[in-house]
């Protein structure tokens, strides 16, 4: 996986703020990503979690002509809202790779995610394309303290997949990720949309790297996402056309 030149632009934004802060549960606990929600006293136990694979996911679990649209980096209050307006205008569900600050500051966004039947990623707390290089205990508090921020700003769903910051892995990441119910989460093909190239040639390369496999990477975050928006109301409605189904990473 290529790395993303300037995308550790949150680790400049929260510098040192890497530690978690309680946030007050919700009284209504989601407990399923499909967004079903059941009533449960705030400090009810969240479900214990089950390890899976800890290799890297790329495939989908609605079979070969299908894609997995990934969204990275959010949640943000003025692109989020978007996304899922466009995702729901074309009955497509999605992967938010969410950065768990971001979550933390915007708790409504992470729920309305949840509410409308899309999965949850840990994206780290610091965004840090680095953290290969970085200790195990740098590593183990970047994925667990976003893993804890996630799941409260939630309501007590926790994320399902781990994704590092530009492709990022190290066995240790993936075991551990994996050991706590996170399947580590790769690309297959990148709309570098994070460079802002213009919504034509985002729809370009994507229409370019499908063949690659089905993991499509999008940003929600980190600057002007107009371009992304305006992508995805084009590349959602043509891959129907192109007979493709839409569905979650594998687990």
């Amino acid at each position: 996986m290529a790395r993303h030149a300037g995308r550790g632009w949150y680790g400049r934004v929260i510098g040192a703020a890497v530690g978690v802060t309680a946030v007050t549960a919700a009284a209504s606990v989601w407990t399923a990503q499909a967004g079903q929600t059941t009533s449960a006293p705030a400090h009810r136990t969240a479900p214990k979690t089950v390890a899976v694979s800890p290799v890297i996911a790329h495939s989908s679990d609605a079979g070969a002509h299908a894609v997995n649209i990934t969204i990275d980096d959010g949640p943000d209050p003025t692109w989020t809202p978007q996304v899922l307006q466009v995702l729901r205008e074309n009955g497509v569900k999605a992967t938010f790779c969410m950065v768990g600050p971001q979550a933390q500051a915007h708790p409504d966004m992470v729920k309305q995610v949840v509410a409308a039947g899309h999965r949850l990623c840990d994206h780290t707390v610091s965004h840090d394309t680095g953290m290969d290089h970085k200790s195990e205990s740098y590593q183990s508090q970047q994925i667990l303290d976003a893993e804890k921020q996630i799941t409260e700003a939630s309501g007590g769903v926790r994320p399902m997949y781990y994704r590092a910051p530009g492709g990022a892995f190290t066995p240790y990441s993936r075991t551990l990720a994996a050991s706590h119910g996170m399947r580590p989460l790769g690309w297959n093909a990148d709309s570098k949309d994070f460079e802002r190239p213009g919504t034509d040639a985002i729809v370009a390369t994507v229409k370019s790297e499908l063949a690659n496999g089905p993991t499509l990477l999008f940003h929600d975050a980190g600057g002007d996402r107009s371009q992304t928006v305006a992508a995805l109301r084009i590349l959602l409605p043509w891959l129907k056309q192109q007979g493709y189904a839409f569905g979650f990473p594998v687990r």
